[in-house]
Protein backbone atom coordinates (compact mmCIF):
# COMPACT_ATOMS: atom_id res chain seq x y z
CA UNK A 1 0.00 0.00 0.00
CA UNK A 2 1.19 3.26 -0.82
CA UNK A 3 0.51 6.98 1.39
CA UNK A 4 1.15 9.88 -0.78
CA UNK A 5 2.34 12.38 2.22
CA UNK A 6 3.29 15.82 2.06
CA UNK A 7 7.12 17.04 0.52
CA UNK A 8 6.00 14.25 -2.26
CA UNK A 9 7.51 11.27 0.79
CA UNK A 10 4.98 8.41 1.12
CA UNK A 11 5.22 5.23 3.01
CA UNK A 12 6.22 1.94 0.59
CA UNK A 13 6.70 -1.86 1.58
CA UNK A 14 10.48 -2.63 0.74
CA UNK A 15 12.52 -5.14 0.99
CA UNK A 16 15.04 -5.83 4.00
CA UNK A 17 17.88 -6.74 2.00
CA UNK A 18 17.45 -3.49 -0.56
CA UNK A 19 18.19 -1.26 2.52
CA UNK A 20 21.43 -0.48 3.20
CA UNK A 21 23.02 1.33 6.65
CA UNK A 22 23.70 5.07 7.27
CA UNK A 23 27.17 5.19 7.42
CA UNK A 24 27.05 8.08 9.89
CA UNK A 25 24.98 6.27 12.54
CA UNK A 26 26.38 7.23 15.64
CA UNK A 27 25.47 4.13 17.20
CA UNK A 28 27.54 1.29 17.24
CA UNK A 29 26.46 -1.35 20.07
CA UNK A 30 23.33 -2.59 19.92
CA UNK A 31 22.04 -4.41 23.18
CA UNK A 32 20.99 -7.72 21.61
CA UNK A 33 18.26 -8.66 24.56
CA UNK A 34 16.50 -5.51 23.82
CA UNK A 35 16.67 -6.40 19.71
CA UNK A 36 15.27 -9.84 20.77
CA UNK A 37 12.29 -8.43 22.87
CA UNK A 38 11.49 -5.32 20.09
CA UNK A 39 11.69 -8.36 17.45
CA UNK A 40 8.95 -10.25 19.59
CA UNK A 41 6.80 -7.24 19.50
CA UNK A 42 7.79 -7.01 15.65
CA UNK A 43 6.38 -10.78 15.65
CA UNK A 44 3.22 -9.70 17.11
CA UNK A 45 2.04 -6.59 16.56
CA UNK A 46 3.99 -5.83 12.98
CA UNK A 47 6.15 -2.62 12.86
CA UNK A 48 4.49 0.52 14.44
CA UNK A 49 6.64 2.97 13.22
CA UNK A 50 7.99 3.23 9.54
CA UNK A 51 11.47 3.34 8.80
CA UNK A 52 12.25 7.00 6.96
CA UNK A 53 15.03 5.67 4.02
CA UNK A 54 15.65 7.88 1.11
CA UNK A 55 16.52 5.90 -2.98
CA UNK A 56 19.81 5.90 -3.96
CA UNK A 57 19.40 4.16 -6.80
CA UNK A 58 16.91 1.84 -8.56
CA UNK A 59 16.98 -1.11 -6.41
CA UNK A 60 18.85 0.66 -3.55
CA UNK A 61 17.48 2.75 -0.32
CA UNK A 62 19.85 4.19 2.59
CA UNK A 63 18.59 4.20 5.98
CA UNK A 64 17.99 7.47 7.56
CA UNK A 65 16.22 6.59 10.74
CA UNK A 66 15.15 3.13 12.35
CA UNK A 67 18.06 0.88 12.34
CA UNK A 68 17.18 -0.95 15.15
CA UNK A 69 13.48 -1.82 13.95
CA UNK A 70 15.17 -2.92 10.57
CA UNK A 71 17.60 -5.35 12.34
CA UNK A 72 14.63 -6.36 14.71
CA UNK A 73 12.52 -7.00 12.06
CA UNK A 74 15.27 -9.00 10.24
CA UNK A 75 15.34 -10.85 13.62
CA UNK A 76 11.23 -11.44 13.27
CA UNK A 77 11.67 -13.14 9.88
CA UNK A 78 10.42 -10.03 7.94
CA UNK A 79 11.20 -10.04 4.41
CA UNK A 80 9.65 -6.01 3.92
CA UNK A 81 9.39 -3.23 6.27
CA UNK A 82 7.01 0.04 5.92
CA UNK A 83 9.11 2.86 5.16
CA UNK A 84 8.76 6.57 4.83
CA UNK A 85 10.62 7.88 1.36
CA UNK A 86 11.81 10.93 1.14
CA UNK A 87 13.62 13.33 -1.01
CA UNK A 88 16.94 14.41 -0.22
CA UNK A 89 20.44 15.08 -0.84
CA UNK A 90 23.97 13.28 0.99
CA UNK A 91 24.72 16.10 2.55
CA UNK A 92 20.77 16.44 4.51
CA UNK A 93 21.04 12.03 4.53
CA UNK A 94 23.94 12.01 6.86
CA UNK A 95 22.99 15.43 8.85
CA UNK A 96 19.35 14.19 9.21
CA UNK A 97 20.35 10.71 10.60
CA UNK A 98 22.77 12.14 12.99
CA UNK A 99 20.48 14.31 14.12
CA UNK A 100 17.28 11.53 14.76
CA UNK A 101 19.92 9.31 16.40
CA UNK A 102 21.50 12.15 18.46
CA UNK A 103 18.13 13.23 19.83
CA UNK A 104 17.25 9.71 20.96
CA UNK A 105 17.51 8.88 24.93
CA UNK A 106 19.03 5.63 24.52
CA UNK A 107 22.62 5.93 22.80
CA UNK A 108 25.66 4.91 24.92
CA UNK A 109 27.77 8.41 26.28
CA UNK A 110 30.47 7.83 24.13
CA UNK A 111 28.72 7.22 20.64
CA UNK A 112 26.08 10.77 21.48
CA UNK A 113 29.65 12.63 22.22
CA UNK A 114 31.15 11.18 19.37
CA UNK A 115 28.34 12.01 16.99
CA UNK A 116 27.92 15.72 18.28
CA UNK A 117 31.83 16.09 17.31
CA UNK A 118 31.29 14.33 14.01
CA UNK A 119 27.95 17.05 13.09
CA UNK A 120 29.98 19.98 14.24
CA UNK A 121 33.16 18.67 12.00
CA UNK A 122 31.24 17.35 9.16
CA UNK A 123 29.52 20.36 8.92
CA UNK A 124 31.41 23.25 10.39
CA UNK A 125 29.03 24.54 12.86
CA UNK A 126 29.44 25.94 16.14
CA UNK A 127 28.80 24.23 19.53
CA UNK A 128 26.11 26.81 20.41
CA UNK A 129 24.28 25.85 16.09
CA UNK A 130 24.61 22.03 17.41
CA UNK A 131 23.13 22.97 20.76
CA UNK A 132 19.95 24.66 19.10
CA UNK A 133 19.74 22.03 16.13
CA UNK A 134 19.53 19.10 18.91
CA UNK A 135 17.97 21.06 21.57
CA UNK A 136 20.10 20.85 24.21
CA UNK A 137 22.28 23.78 26.33
CA UNK A 138 25.47 24.80 25.11
CA UNK A 139 27.35 24.01 28.11
CA UNK A 140 25.76 20.42 28.05
CA UNK A 141 27.00 20.03 24.72
CA UNK A 142 30.30 20.98 25.88
CA UNK A 143 30.75 19.04 28.82
CA UNK A 144 29.04 15.58 26.40
CA UNK A 145 32.41 16.52 24.33
CA UNK A 146 34.86 16.93 26.89
CA UNK A 147 33.97 12.73 27.22
CA UNK A 148 36.34 12.01 24.29
CA UNK A 149 38.96 13.52 25.82
CA UNK A 150 39.43 10.12 27.82
CA UNK A 151 41.29 7.52 25.82
CA UNK A 152 39.68 5.01 24.23
CA UNK A 153 40.48 2.59 27.00
CA UNK A 154 39.16 4.04 29.63
CA UNK A 155 35.86 4.72 27.03
CA UNK A 156 35.46 1.34 27.03
CA UNK A 157 35.94 0.23 30.35
CA UNK A 158 33.50 2.32 31.12
CA UNK A 159 31.02 0.86 29.01
CA UNK A 160 31.71 -2.23 29.97
CA UNK A 161 31.27 -1.72 33.49
CA UNK A 162 27.70 0.34 33.14
CA UNK A 163 29.08 3.49 34.99
CA UNK A 164 27.16 7.02 34.30
CA UNK A 165 28.17 9.69 32.53
CA UNK A 166 28.87 11.50 35.60
CA UNK A 167 31.57 8.86 36.72
CA UNK A 168 33.26 9.47 33.33
CA UNK A 169 33.03 13.77 34.32
CA UNK A 170 34.62 12.99 37.82
CA UNK A 171 37.88 11.12 36.32
CA UNK A 172 38.31 14.32 33.99
CA UNK A 173 39.14 15.52 37.07
CA UNK A 174 42.64 14.28 36.81
CA UNK A 175 44.74 14.93 34.19
CA UNK A 176 47.37 12.37 34.51
CA UNK A 177 46.32 9.29 32.80
CA UNK A 178 48.04 6.73 34.62
CA UNK A 179 46.30 8.19 37.79
CA UNK A 180 43.39 8.45 36.54
CA UNK A 181 43.46 4.42 34.79
CA UNK A 182 44.37 3.95 38.91
CA UNK A 183 40.98 5.99 39.68
CA UNK A 184 39.20 3.91 37.25
CA UNK A 185 40.76 0.65 38.10
CA UNK A 186 39.59 1.45 41.64
CA UNK A 187 35.96 3.14 40.98
CA UNK A 188 35.49 -0.65 38.76
CA UNK A 189 36.63 -2.99 41.48
CA UNK A 190 35.07 -1.43 44.55
CA UNK A 191 31.46 -1.20 42.08
CA UNK A 192 31.49 2.68 43.87
CA UNK A 193 28.59 4.99 43.00
CA UNK A 194 29.10 8.34 41.68
CA UNK A 195 29.26 10.22 45.27
CA UNK A 196 31.90 7.51 46.42
CA UNK A 197 33.81 7.85 43.34
CA UNK A 198 33.98 11.66 43.20
CA UNK A 199 35.57 11.21 47.12
CA UNK A 200 37.94 8.59 46.20
CA UNK A 201 39.20 11.08 43.20
CA UNK A 202 39.09 13.93 45.22
CA UNK A 203 41.37 11.61 47.81
CA UNK A 204 43.86 10.73 45.44
CA UNK A 205 44.22 14.33 44.02
CA UNK A 206 45.35 15.58 47.22
CA UNK A 207 47.55 12.82 48.23
CA UNK A 208 48.87 13.58 44.82
CA UNK A 209 49.31 17.33 45.64
CA UNK A 210 50.19 17.13 48.93
CA UNK A 211 53.22 14.58 47.85
CA UNK A 212 54.27 16.96 44.92
CA UNK A 213 54.84 20.02 47.33
CA UNK A 214 56.55 17.46 49.56
CA UNK A 215 59.08 16.96 47.26
CA UNK A 216 59.48 20.71 45.97
CA UNK A 217 59.70 21.81 49.24
CA UNK A 218 62.70 19.29 50.29
CA UNK A 219 64.05 20.25 47.02
CA UNK A 220 64.19 23.43 48.31
CA UNK A 221 65.63 23.16 51.39
CA UNK A 222 68.31 21.04 49.84
CA UNK A 223 69.09 23.82 47.65
CA UNK A 224 69.04 26.38 50.30
CA UNK A 225 71.49 24.40 52.44
CA UNK A 226 73.90 24.47 50.00
CA UNK A 227 74.11 28.15 49.26
CA UNK A 228 75.17 28.29 53.11
CA UNK A 229 77.57 26.25 52.52
CA UNK A 230 79.18 27.86 49.40
CA UNK A 231 78.46 31.28 51.31
CA UNK A 232 80.50 30.26 54.31
CA UNK A 233 83.26 29.20 52.32
CA UNK A 234 83.55 32.51 50.81
CA UNK A 235 83.46 34.37 53.80
CA UNK A 236 86.09 32.01 55.02
CA UNK A 237 88.02 33.47 52.26
CA UNK A 238 87.16 36.47 52.64
CA UNK A 239 87.86 36.84 56.30
CA UNK A 240 91.55 35.09 55.90
CA UNK A 241 92.01 38.29 52.64
CA UNK A 242 91.12 40.53 55.28
CA UNK A 243 93.49 39.08 58.06
CA UNK A 244 96.45 39.89 55.05
CA UNK A 245 96.67 35.56 54.20
CA UNK A 246 96.14 35.58 50.05
CA UNK A 247 94.02 32.88 49.82
CA UNK A 248 92.85 31.70 46.53
CA UNK A 249 89.67 29.81 46.00
CA UNK A 250 88.64 28.50 42.73
CA UNK A 251 85.10 26.43 42.08
CA UNK A 252 83.64 24.07 39.34
CA UNK A 253 80.23 23.10 39.05
CA UNK A 254 79.96 19.76 37.34
CA UNK A 255 76.25 19.55 37.37
CA UNK A 256 75.78 16.77 39.57
CA UNK A 257 78.03 18.57 42.90
CA UNK A 258 80.53 21.55 42.75
CA UNK A 259 84.44 21.22 43.23
CA UNK A 260 86.13 23.88 45.68
CA UNK A 261 89.62 23.91 45.71
CA UNK A 262 91.05 26.26 48.06
CA UNK A 263 95.05 27.25 48.32
CA UNK A 264 96.34 29.04 51.91
CA UNK A 265 99.74 29.93 52.05
CA UNK A 266 101.93 28.92 55.10
CA UNK A 267 103.51 32.35 55.49
CA UNK A 268 101.51 35.50 56.16
CA UNK A 269 101.44 37.59 53.24
CA UNK A 270 103.62 34.53 51.37
CA UNK A 271 102.22 35.42 47.28
CA UNK A 272 100.77 32.17 46.00
CA UNK A 273 101.23 31.07 42.65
Amino acid sequence: MNYLLKSDSRIVEIPTVKIRPNKTQPRKIFDEDKLRELSKSIEENGVLQPLTVRKVSQNEYEMIAGERRLRASVMAGCSRVPCIVIKCNDRESAMLALLENLQRCDLGIFEEARGISRLIRRYGITQEQAAKKLGKSQSTIANKLRLLNLTYDEQDWIVQAGLSERHARALLRIYDQELRKEALSKIIAQNLNVTQSENLIEEMLFSTQAAEKSRKGTQKVLIRDVRIFINTINKAINTMKLAGINAICKHKDSGDYIEYTVKIPKNKGEKSA
